[in-house]
């Protein structure tokens, strides 16, 4: 995808009021002037409330990260998932029936208009998901299981593929035309980034893709008591293989956690197969997402809130403590012969 970096920090000219006067007009609120800031590292997310007492999340989605169309995917695979009975939180309709919006914020350092997507959502409790016993691995287990037989149904035209090429290798560009990473590690970056691609990517030949979740980890899971588990945020819905949803669950590499797997793997089995041979991907994958959790923070680095949150960010002591972490997952890759 391409950024644009002039306007990454025009997000900031988003307040609290323009947000609650977009959601009042579009959908035809009266809200109550509560309005609660809530933390996202991408987006922009506020709790408000009408004046009959309903509670609603709103969520603006930042500019240049998503097409419109992605976004309507992610919709669409929420809606489906909702009428399949699935536990996901889906955007409710405006007057017009449309579940995503456009709403023009003037600012940005080019002093144009940025246009962003918002979508509102119904606000339901949970609390985190911490599973402890194998009952708990075997219950979200089954969940993606779930999830996976209704992301098969169809496909996804704009969102992003969950393969070497792809994640590295467009990761890779856009740091690199951002020129973020540190000019003494910058080659090293480069060539660590391209061994793992191109020995990596045979891994996925063949390998089927489907609509996943794409960040399934625990913090994007409620449990409500009385009611069950609860899949949330799926803002990065992505194309690649099952088990991509399966290995953010595990809470350390998969050698380690032979137990919590097989247990997740017997709840996925009880809606759909799951292709054992595809567990050698998992440690190639968090390769992969190291790679992109970079260029996805470097998204971010104009923001006013991100430079005050992690003012090191960038920094030369940032960099080499990354390049240390890859050439150690690169090492994993080499222990078990992928590399």
């Amino acid at each position: 995808m391409n950024v644009d970096p002039s306007k990454l920090g025009g997000f900031d000219y988003l307040t609290p009021q323009l947000a609650s006067a977009a959601v009042e007009q579009a959908y035809g609120l009266r809200l109550d002037g509560t309005v609660t800031p809530y933390p996202s590292y991408v987006n922009r997310v506020y709790g408000v409330r009408d004046e009959d007492g309903q509670e609603y999340i709103t969520k603006f989605y930042r500019p240049d990260r998503w097409s419109f169309e992605a976004i309507a995917e992610e919709h669409e695979f929420l809606i489906q998932c909702q009428e399949k009975e699935l536990p996901v939180i889906a955007p409710l309709p405006d007057l017009d029936g449309d579940t995503l919006l456009e709403l023009e914020v003037e600012g940005g350092k080019q002093d144009d208009p940025l246009t962003m997507c918002f979508a509102i959502f119904p606000k339901t409790g949970g609390r985190n998901f911490d599973p402890e016993t194998d009952e708990d691995w075997f219950r979200i287990g089954a969940v993606v299981g779930r999830l996976h037989q209704v992301g098969a149904q169809t496909g996804a035209e704009h969102r992003a593929h969950c393969n070497p090429d792809a994640v590295i290798g467009a990761a890779l560009k856009e740091l690199t035309e951002a020129g973020v990473v540190h000019p003494e590690f910058a080659g090293e970056f480069a060539d660590i980034c391209e061994q793992v691609r191109e020995a990596i990517q045979p891994l996925f030949a063949g390998v089927p893709s489907q609509r996943l979740h794409g960040d399934c980890h625990r913090g994007n899971i409620l449990d409500r008591p009385g009611t069950g588990l609860l899949l949330i945020d799926f803002d990065d819905m992505m194309l690649g293989p099952p088990v991509q949803d399966l290995w953010l669950l595990l809470p350390g590499f998969a050698e380690d956690c032979g137990r919590e797997l097989t247990m997740i793997l017997d709840g996925y089995e009880q809606f759909r197969i799951f292709d054992r041979s595809t567990i050698e991907l998992i440690e190639p994958l968090r390769f992969m997402r190291m790679v992109y959790f970079l260029a996805w923070r470097a998204r971010q680095r104009n923001d006013y809130w991100f430079q005050q949150s992690f003012p090191d960010w960038g920094t030369k002591a940032f960099w080499s403590k990354e390049l240390e972490d890859l050439m150690q997952q690169r090492s994993m890759l080499s222990s078990i012969s992928l590399i």
